[in-house]
């Protein structure tokens, strides 16, 4: 008896063990959840970069980008036609830790992929994946 409830603990505490949440990328998502705006200026080839809507930017035209919520919600922002930003709701989902698949509820547009190349404060970097 005292054989099967040892290997009862072992048993609960691998399922425990490997059943936790990846905590890197949980902090990964923290650190997405917020409004980035595009710093064109410092794209590198098919890599975008992003900064956050509190960055101080050079001046330009506009600038376009979206915001992420801690529930999924998504909006990305496009020039509007009169030089304004103009937002489309959608959901955000992650596909992996470094995979992110955006849905615009207008479908005016075709859902994509935001790959993650870096993500740290105070700069993101994707390349966007059309499906």
């Amino acid at each position: 008896m005292r054989a099967f409830t040892l290997l009862a603990c072992l048993s609960v505490l691998l399922l425990a063990a490997t059943c936790k949440p990846d905590a890197k990328a949980a902090i990964q998502l923290q650190l997405l959840e917020r409004t980035w705006l595009h710093a064109h200026e410092e794209d590198q080839g098919d890599t975008v970069v992003y900064r956050p809507n509190t960055y101080t930017f050079p001046p330009s035209r506009g600038r376009t980008g979206f915001a992420f919520d801690h529930n999924g919600l998504f909006t990305q922002f496009d020039i509007a036609p009169t030089d304004g930003i103009e937002g489309h709701k959608g959901r955000w989902t992650a596909e992996n830790d470094h995979t992110l698949r955006i849905s615009l509820d207008d479908k005016k547009s075709p859902d994509y992929k935001l790959e993650l190349v870096s993500l740290k404060n105070d700069v993101l970097k994707v390349r966007r994946i059309d499906l």
